[in-house]
């Protein structure tokens, strides 16, 4: 059952299109010429040595799951961005019916605009996006569904989820979890090369220091390890 994620229009209600506000320069951004009224903003500049690859087979994973990561960054990302504007109609909203009802309307607008993309999503695509829910919005998305629906919904979804082998319930975990770690790397050098629009996480994260504490990954042993316990 490749194409499974039918799941996802019911345990993620909380996608909704919304602006990401303009970003504002600070003073710390201009270099100033004296004497002079011409300022120049100066982007911050990193550059990443290239991945090393030990073998072709260990690039071929790579990028097999360098894809998965970029089909489901984005809705991780507008995750982020809703519970931001859920927030924000939610505030000053006392009625605990009038709640349940904006976040009813919100979850029939999310089924209208995303279920085709949704449904398109393969496990793997699915469970990474599990994980990068946990750290773009800080929250499990257990937590989320139990905060902005029920206690009840969060563990009826989980259990409709752990028939695909998925738990709603794991975290984002770079410096513990190999995989984890690769799903950095890739987010990393995606910023860096402008194939993925950053997003900060709700968590601290040291991408240079997880670079030295996976100095010598086996990258194809990592995703072959997990191919062969989710998808075989």
């Amino acid at each position: 059952m490749k194409k499974c994620f039918a799941i996802f229009l019911l345990i993620f209600p909380l996608l909704l299109v919304s602006q990401n506000p303009k970003n504002k320069q600070s003073l710390d951004e201009f270099y100033i010429i004296k004497n002079d009224s011409l300022t120049i903003p100066l982007d911050e500049v990193v550059v990443f040595d290239k991945r090393h690859f030990n073998s072709k087979k260990e690039k071929r994973y790579y990028y097999w799951y360098y894809k998965k990561v970029h089909k489901a960054y984005p809705f991780a990302r507008i995750a982020s961005d809703t519970l931001v504007e859920i927030n924000k109609q939610l505030e000053g909203i006392k009625s605990n019916r009038k709640r349940r009802k904006k976040i009813k309307n919100i979850q029939e607008y999310m089924e209208g605009e995303f279920s085709d993309q949704l449904k398109k999503l393969t496990k793997t695509e699915g469970r990474i996006l599990i994980k990068l829910i946990h750290r773009q919005t800080g929250e499990t998305m257990y937590e989320l569904i139990k905060e902005y629906r029920s206690g009840w919904k969060a563990f009826w979804y989980n259990s409709t989820a752990n028939m695909f082998r998925l738990s709603l319930k794991k975290e984002y975990k770079p410096s513990e979890e190999a995989l984890d770690f690769i799903v950095e790397d890739i987010l990393q050098r995606s910023f860096i090369n402008g194939t993925l629009e950053k997003q900060e996480p709700e968590m601290d994260i040291d991408y240079f220091q997880l670079l030295s504490q996976y100095h010598d990954i086996n990258i194809e042993k990592e995703i072959t390890d997990y191919i062969n316990k989710y998808m075989k």
